[in-house]
This record gives C-alpha cells, structure tokens and sequence, in this order.
C-alpha cells in the first residue's frame, strides 16, 4: 500500500514511516515520534491546559500509534491528520474522565479560549504541501461548516460543544460536520 503522494514529500516520509511502524519497526515509531510530538503535543496541551495531564495523553497516543498503525492508510487520510485526530480524542476522552469539576472553565468551554502563543494546528500546517489546497477547499464549503470543521479539527472542541455554541441539536452538529467533511474529500481528491 503506497502513499499517493510524490516520493520526496515530507507527508510521504511520514506515511511510510507510520507503515513500518504497522510492521513491527521501533525505530520507525522513533521517527515518528520525532517528526510529530511537538505538533501533537501543543493539542494536547491546548485541549487539557495542563502539561503534566498532556504529557501522559501524548504517551498514550504514541502507544495507540504503536498498536494501531496497520488501521492507517494513506490514501484515505494524511498521516499528519490520522496522528491529530487520535491526539484530539485521546486528550478529549483524559478531560472528560477528570470530571466535571476539572472540565469546568478551564476545560472544554474554555478549550477555544486557552492563551497559546505558538501557532494553531492549522498555522502550523501551513508549511506543508497541502496547505493551499485544503485552504481552497475549506473555502467552497458554507460558512458554519467550515467554522464547524477548523473549531472539532483544528481547535480541539467537541461536537457537543459546536453545537451547544451554535444553539442546534448534537445530531444536527454531527451531520453538518459529517457532509462537510464529505465535500472536502471529494474536493481534496479532485
């Protein structure tokens, strides 16, 4: 199963190490871990505001990478977005079993409003290949699912929460994600 991507491309390198580490290769999961803690991490952290909390949510991510990486396929997702979006549950699934106590202000209400002066997981993407092309294809899509799609995907919020903020059903929330989502991979594949 090869990427489809060109060769030399810093997505490629990264799904061929995500491959091997399926194989059993400790040493690609170093890799791994090399080129992607630091993005992974700042989920974390933005999600939990607590770095100790963080840092453990970060060790079980690598772990689920680890055990998971034969579920990865690169032509379906980028390898960047399969590593975010296990970060984001881990670390969505650590807040919730702190209790409600913990998850009060300083947790998913506030999870949008966590001062953080390195760039967003979106403004760290732009370096990438892909930038420009999803940025278009976000573009395409009507307003309040974009907004829906950057606030779960790239701000860490849940889809409660979305739809709590924008005063519609949970179900309601899920569906417009779930048909956004659905019309940028057919504009990503284009």
């Amino acid at each position: 199963m090869q990427p489809r991507t060109s060769p030399n491309t810093p997505r490629d390198h990264l799904a061929r190490r995500l491959l091997a580490v399926a194989e059993g290769d400790r040493a690609a999961l170093r890799d791994v871990y090399d080129l992607t803690a630091a993005k992974l991490f700042g989920i974390c952290l933005r999600i939990l505001s607590d770095r100790v909390e963080a840092e453990d949510v970060l060790q079980e991510v690598y772990l689920t990478v680890w055990n998971r990486a034969g579920r990865f396929e690169p032509e379906r997702a980028s390898p960047i977005t399969w590593l975010a979006t296990i970060a984001r549950n881990r670390a969505i699934d650590r807040l919730r079993a702190l209790g409600p106590a913990r998850a009060g202000r300083s947790g998913l209400e506030a999870a949008d409003e966590v001062a953080d002066d390195t760039p967003d997981a979106l403004a760290r993407l732009e370096a990438s290949d892909e930038t420009a092309r999803l940025r278009a294809c976000l573009e395409q899509l009507e307003e309040r699912t974009r907004g829906a799609i950057l606030g779960a995907f790239f701000g860490g919020r849940t889809y409660d929460d979305l739809a709590c903020q924008a005063g519609i059903p949970l179900g309601t929330m899920k569906s417009t994600i779930r048909r956004g989502l659905i019309r940028l991979k057919g504009c990503l594949s284009e």
